[in-house]
């Protein structure tokens, strides 16, 4: 399947007053539609950093460079192509930006958008679950006003006959109980799992192909959990949502990811197969996640000593040297390739060590 997001080289540089930081730094992945991407990693390491470089939402002051393309749009059919009708068509833009409603853009890369660029690929093309939908929902509108809000931002001229059913159409995909009740209650008369649906909603009614979900189930409880992780690979399957899942946590990652990045220190260290990744970790650090996440099996966790290093302070090598058991004298001397073994039986399996 043809790849919608392409990133090359992706580096996010952010002024502090220790001087310039990287927590992005030469990535480069892909997700084509239809197919979800698990991005792992302990806090720290730059994954949420990522998710807004690709939104558009970076600190102010910050610089980017490198590529994040996007392609045009895939043939939809069935549920996915009447989710595709959320797109407006509206006429293009101002020079330089995409043309509202559009879905067929050749390798746009999307560093180097204009703001207004930004407003019409944000929601329609890609959207964002954040982490906390307590906190990313707004405390003094109803629920259905907020989806509203998206809807009518990426479908201008709508009636409010079609906004309203548009709205509900979102909370029935989102799979949200009693819709139309749903709708007119305020974020505190929900629970974590009916507002986290609700954000799932809001992010759906822009009608993107990009969906970008960072730890969304960290606050919920782990039938909830379970729920959500469901749903998510539900609508990625039904409506061809490419899906760029965020988490620290290795075992999510198992349910929902067909490819697995990790990420340390700003950079992808290792990158393959779901299943190949965790079944045969070929970086110290994923081996080391892996050794410190709870299974029913084993009965004593194995840390990895130390933490993620302060990005004005990484070693000169490769950045978990200083963490690692199996490091030699060559890891401090320069930052490793990502590396296939010769006589691997798998060749989209890498992993960013000189042990490889």
């Amino acid at each position: 399947m043809a790849d919608f997001l392409q990133v090359r080289g992706l580096k996010v540089e952010l002024p502090t007053p220790a001087g310039w930081i990287r927590p992005v730094n030469d990535v480069s992945l892909r997700i084509a539609a239809g197919e979800s991407l698990g991005l792992v990693g302990e806090s720290g390491s730059g994954k949420t950093m990522m998710a807004l470089a690709l939104m558009g939402l970076l600190p102010v002051g910050a610089r980017v460079s490198g590529e994040a393309n996007l392609f045009g749009d895939t043939k939809l059919s069935g549920e996915a192509a009447s989710y595709g009708e959320i797109r407006v068509a509206k006429g293009a833009s101002a020079a330089g930006d995409v043309a509202p409603g559009r879905t067929d853009l050749p390798g746009r890369n999307l560093t180097g958008l204009s703001e207004r660029g930004w407003r019409d690929v944000r929601g329609r093309e890609i959207a964002m679950v954040f982490q906390e939908p307590m906190t990313a929902l707004n405390p003094v509108m109803r629920i259905g006003a907020q989806i509203a809000e998206a809807v009518r931002v990426h479908g201008a001229g709508l009636d409010p006959g079609e906004v309203r059913r548009r709205v509900l159409d979102a909370l029935r995909r989102a799979a949200v109980p009693e819709p139309e009740t749903r709708a007119e209650q305020f974020p505190h008369q929900l629970s974590g799992g009916l507002r986290q649906r609700a954000m799932i909603a809001m992010a759906l009614a822009g009608g993107p192909r990009l969906l970008i979900a960072d730890e969304p189930t960290t606050a919920l409880d782990v039938t909830v959990q379970k729920q959500i992780l469901d749903l998510l690979d539900r609508l990625r399957r039904e409506l061809q949502l490419g899906l760029l899942f965020i988490t620290h946590d290795l075992g999510v990652v198992a349910q929902v990811a067909d490819r697995v990045a990790v990420m340390y220190a700003g950079r992808i260290v290792e990158e393959g197969p779901a299943q190949e990744v965790l079944r045969a970790p070929r970086h110290p650090y994923t081996q080391g996640l892996l050794a410190a996440s709870p299974t029913l099996e084993r009965g004593k966790l194995r840390p990895i000593p130390g933490t993620v290093p302060q990005l004005t302070a990484l070693p000169p090598g490769c950045a978990f040297e200083p963490r690692c058991a199996l490091r030699v004298a060559e890891c401090v001397r320069g930052v490793p390739d990502l590396r296939v073994p010769q006589r691997a039986a798998s060749q989209n399996h890498a992993a960013r060590c000189i042990l490889v």
